[in-house]
């Protein structure tokens, strides 16, 4: 028995020792190549200086709108991250798949298996397939256009129709994302027919105020006017502005009410926060100054991401 051991090992040294030592280098090379792959990725993904593009974006258009605005308050640089970011997280996505399946065809190489008649019944399959695939492809190049288009990327705002929330990551089929009770919704690219980004460039701050019908109006518009404008005086708060709030006067009124409509600029993702606080102290101003004011939540209005 001890002198059939070696023997056998012998006769099958092939089996039992070299194909397993060279599908072990082939898994890895596979995973060291990723892994150099993933973090070339990561480098090119970070600019080399504050302010500076990215060396991922170097190749692909910027949109222009307002450009000049969000360079001036430093949006445009943190644009340009979150744009890498979702580039890079899709790069990343499809270096993984190619490995994997460059590894797998080695492997069965090493066992032996013909790939010639593998291939070919791959490529006969995939005809087959191909009419059940469409979607697959349509998500994939819906998703490409998206990254191109810079519709939008990790760490926005978005809207989705059926689900909203923040960006957590772009894949190569599907978009995931957080809403604001946690819960993480995946959305294939290629059934976006129409998408509200909430965090691109700036965003606007709308209230609408309603006071009684009897009421001074300049007197309302005044103090409102004053609160919005101390606000942003504040220290804590003046970061948050991109302008001068902006009183656009009377937007609506009835017999038994007169709307009031105030617009702020700020920086995207804060207008939940500076909505409220406007609204909490133009309810306190108003109620000092003898105005009644109910301040009810706009219609339609989005509750911020979490």
């Amino acid at each position: 028995m001890s002198t059939s051991l070696p023997k056998y090992v012998q006769d099958h040294s092939r089996w039992i020792i070299e194909i397993p030592i060279r599908i072990v280098v082939i898994v890895l090379v596979a995973l060291i190549l990723r892994a150099v792959l993933h973090r070339m990725i990561a480098r090119f993904v970070r600019p080399l200086h504050v302010g500076e593009v990215p060396r991922m974006l170097r190749p692909f258009k910027e949109r222009a709108e307002n450009s000049g605005l969000l360079e001036s308050t430093g949006l445009l640089s943190e644009r340009r991250a979150q744009r890498a970011a979702t580039i890079g997280s899709v790069l990343k996505s499809a270096v993984s798949f190619t490995i994997l399946v460059i590894t797998f065809l080695l492997v069965l190489s090493e066992l032996g298996v013909n790939l010639a008649p593998f291939i070919a019944g791959t490529s006969i399959v995939g005809v087959a397939l191909g009419f059940g695939a469409q979607n697959i492809v349509k998500d994939f190049l819906s998703g490409m256009f998206m990254m191109l288009e810079d519709q939008y990327g990790v760490g926005d705002v978005i809207d989705f129709e059926q689900a909203t929330g923040t960006v957590e990551a772009v894949g190569l089929r599907t978009t995931r994302l957080r809403d604001v009770n946690g819960t993480v919704w995946y959305v294939r690219n290629g059934e976006v027919i129409r998408v509200g980004n909430q965090s691109q460039g700036f965003a606007q701050v709308v209230l609408d105020v309603p006071i009684d019908a009897a009421a001074d109006v300049d007197r309302a518009s005044e103090a409102m006017a004053r609160v919005a404008r101390e606000l942003r005086a504040e220290e804590e708060w003046a970061p948050v502005f991109l302008g001068d709030p902006e009183m656009q006067g009377v937007e609506r009124m009835t017999r038994e009410e007169t709307v009031i409509r105030l617009v702020a600029r700020v920086r995207p993702m804060e207008q939940w926060r500076v909505a409220r606080e406007l609204r909490r102290r133009i309810r306190e101003r108003l109620d000092r100054v003898d105005i009644d004011a109910h301040l009810p939540d706009e219609p339609g209005a989005v509750p911020p991401p979490s």
